[in-house]
């Protein structure tokens, strides 16, 4: 791959998910461009949460792989054959793939620097100066570095959420995975989120939002894909599954969302 093309192109191949009987995933297909953010919508229990679990093997598919740029997303190939990461080695991986958590997942005994450089120092990403360099830019770019040496309880949800995708950005990852990033927030907090959120999409990071923010959807999303039961019932542009969505289903969920 040459330097000059964007990284994070993702591609998810034939991947069924199961849980007793039942279908979370089922032989989900679906490329998303490097650069490009991609929202998945759907009603409740529809996969969303599950497929974007599994771009980063926190959900380990029964079936069917998954590709970050040349990578296998848990395995390894060799001779032809694909053999399952051992944990280290998936949480190597996963340095390329940051993930923003519905409830924030800030860790509460450390303050909001500590939070953003643990994960660059336990991998021995940077030094501490450079660690704590970076974590003021991050925390500059979210609107947030006069809260530098504050304590998650002390802030509010959006400004948590805030921390979290900085924190998700600390180890300049090529994806980055954001699983319905406002749901946990009061309404008057959830733009503040979004606008930090449509930054980065201007940066050309390859992201993947799980949102019911339609709006923000039509605004950001290059590509919107619609699920239910499992299944991808509808992808395109967000013009095309948004104004003129062609299934009944998508149809269905979109009138009563917007």
């Amino acid at each position: 791959m040459s330097r000059h093309q964007k990284l994070g192109h993702i591609s998810i191949q034939d991947v069924s998910k199961k849980y007793g009987s039942d279908y979370a995933l089922k032989e989900v297909s679906l490329e998303i461009p490097a650069g490009s953010v991609t929202v998945i919508l759907g009603p409740s229990g529809s996969g969303k949460t599950t497929l974007l679990r599994t771009l980063n093997h926190l959900e380990r598919p029964d079936k069917g792989v998954i590709k970050i740029d040349d990578a296998f997303i848990g395995y390894r190939l060799k001779n032809n054959a694909l053999y399952e990461l051992k944990d280290k080695d998936v949480l190597l991986q996963r340095i390329h793939v940051g993930y923003v958590f519905q409830n924030f997942n800030l860790f509460p005994h450390l303050t909001v620097l500590q939070n953003i450089i643990e994960a660059p120092l336990a991998h021995k990403k940077m030094s501490k100066s450079e660690a704590i360099k970076k974590a003021k830019v991050l925390l500059e770019s979210v609107g947030l570095l006069e809260k530098i040496d504050a304590w998650p309880q002390q802030l509010s949800g959006g400004q948590q959420q805030r921390v979290a995708i900085a924190r998700a950005l600390a180890l300049d990852p090529k994806v980055i995975l954001f699983d319905e990033p406002t749901s946990a927030l009061d309404p008057e907090l959830v733009g503040e989120v979004l606008s930090v959120i449509q930054k980065l999409a201007q940066l050309g990071k390859t992201m993947v939002v799980v949102t019911h923010e339609i709006g923000f959807a039509k605004e950001v999303a290059d590509h919107v894909v619609f699920m239910d039961k499992g299944e991808i019932i509808e992808s395109g542009t967000a013009e095309q599954v948004l104004n003129h969505p062609t299934h009944v289903r998508t149809q269905s969920f979109l009138s009563k969302v917007i």
